[in-house]
């Protein structure tokens, strides 16, 4: 395609991904490039995406990010969790945690010998035999080897693009302040050739990153790219932000509480929570978002709800031409599951992994569009289950979702779990059984049978079994430090 020597990578625009994208670029390629980043203080960012998952850390790690100085730099808390409430049946709310749930043998997973127990009388919880479930409830947090516990982080997200700034300049990343006006194409490529600013300042490269937010200034506006719409699977279009005040003590989780349009999220820091009410305007008007989420807040306002208007779906290219898009301008899953900084991340190591440094080639940009097309619709899946799998019927939103269409990959996923309790993922899947298992039995799906390898447990011994592991775990719940102790002593912060 463009095989000249690769030395200056552009990233267009700041925020959460492009500063992402300056940090790790910067710190494992920095040495054989020139790295510039493009951004304008008069284009606001979402911002919003304050939740993640546990793959942040890896990320982190591959940068040695220290984490002391990270969660004092945006005001982070630890998240083992997302508690999820009026989901499947109104008034119902179950946890999709972090953690392994009791112990696998080769041949099933421990839910089945979870069944085999519930139709013993043993009528304990699912969630009773994961240590990070119990740890949430319980308003706990430790950061342990032994047993390994799996947890994520609550971040300001402005915070957060601030830290990476500061992090990536000792690795020679330039910042430009500046408007893009103009992408100049070079004619018998197609491939971008050079930005220009208001300022006039032209700023030229050989690969260009696009974070420019969900107008995608060079992925679509420029290369017209393409999008697919998956709107019809996940209607939410509309989201109204707002921060407020603590009133109580941070919890270990994120709380996603369902509406009868929408959701709502609640995400606390340090220093302030962050409210969310996502909704789907067909059903719920702007101004009667606005109501209902200043009427279900807790603490004062810190700021004024702003809206954002979202298309969910994915850009039909990652990679297109010399063009990589990362964040909301390669495609939006509604941030149902925290993903939206997983998603950078690992575009970000995708990348890197296949980074063009002898030129681009399309073997390289069609494997990265693969795997990228791949982790996407996997997960647009799992977000559509916590739709799709529900009881309610009490307003037209949740009958649309009850009713509507799903993906044959998700029919078949869900068919076999009811039907036959197996479940099975792939390597690159980012949600793993144990989280497919937890949203499923939470949404009100129970397998019909269970694998007979449970019988290799006779009935005294499956009792003491499980008996045994939901002792220990809440013996080991007991002992935990409270999050909020655990806070201030991790970071030294007695606020």
């Amino acid at each position: 395609m463009h095989k000249q020597t690769l030395k200056r990578v552009v990233i267009a625009g700041g925020g959460t991904a492009g500063w992402m994208a300056a940090a790790a670029i910067g710190k494992l390629l920095g040495e054989h490039l020139d790295i510039t980043l493009i951004e304008s203080d008069e284009i606001g960012t979402v911002g919003v995406g304050e939740a993640t998952i546990p793959t942040m850390l890896s990320f982190h790690r591959l940068l040695e990010i220290n984490e002391r100085e990270f969660l004092e730099a945006v005001n982070g808390t630890f998240k083992l969790a997302i508690k999820f409430e009026n989901w499947g049946k109104l008034n119902e709310s179950y946890i999709h945690s972090f953690g392994k749930t009791g112990r696998d043998c080769w041949a099933g997973e421990f839910h089945h010998f979870w069944l085999k127990g519930l139709e013993q009388g043993l009528n304990a919880p699912y969630g009773d035999y994961c240590l990070e479930l119990k740890a949430a409830e319980a308003g706990k947090f430790e950061i342990s080897d032994n047993p390994w516990i799996n947890y994520a982080y609550h971040l300001d997200a402005t915070a957060y693009a601030k830290f990476l700034r500061k992090f990536s300049e000792p690795f020679g990343v330039k910042r430009i302040e500046g408007m893009i006006k103009h992408v100049a194409l070079d004619a018998s490529s197609g491939f971008i050739q050079s930005l220009t600013l208001a300022s006039g300042q032209v700023v030229e490269g050989d690969l260009f990153i696009d974070c420019s937010g969900f107008r995608g200034l060079l992925i679509e506006q420029t290369l017209h790219t393409g999008y697919e719409d998956w709107s019809h699977l996940l209607p939410c279009d509309s989201a109204l932000a707002v921060q407020t005040e603590s009133v109580g003590p941070a919890l270990p989780y994120t709380r996603s509480i369902a509406h009868e349009s929408g959701w709502q999220w609640r995400i606390p820091l340090q220093h302030r929570v962050g409210n969310g009410l996502v909704y789907c305007s067909r059903y719920l008007s702007d101004d009667a978002a606005r109501q209902k989420l200043m009427a279900n807040i807790e603490g004062k306002p810190l700021t004024e709800p702003r809206l954002i208007k979202f298309r969910t779906g994915r850009r039909l290219k990652g990679w297109n031409k010399n063009c990589v898009a990362l964040g909301l301008a390669t495609g939006f899953i509604e941030p149902l599951e925290s993903t939206s900084i997983h998603l950078v991340s690992s575009g970000l190591i995708r990348l890197l992994r296949l980074f063009p440094m002898g030129g681009v080639r399309s073997v390289e940009v069609d494997e990265y569009n693969r795997q990228s097309k791949l982790e996407l619709e996997s997960i647009r899946d799992f977000i559509v289950l916590h739709y799709n799998a529900t009881e309610r019927d009490d307003s037209p939103f949740w009958r649309y979702c009850r009713n509507m269409p799903i993906p044959e990959s998700l029919a078949h996923r869900i068919a076999l779990f009811r039907e036959t309790g197996r479940i099975f993922v792939g390597d690159d899947e980012l949600f793993r059984v144990y989280s497919w298992t937890q949203v499923m039995i939470g949404q009100g799906i129970i397998p019909q049978q269970y694998h007979p390898v449970v019988h290799t447990l006779n009935e005294q011994e499956l009792e003491r079994f499980l008996v045994g592991m939901k002792k220990s775990i809440a013996d080991r719940v007991l002992q935990m430090p409270r999050h909020e102790d655990f806070i201030a002593k991790f970071i030294g912060n007695q606020q």
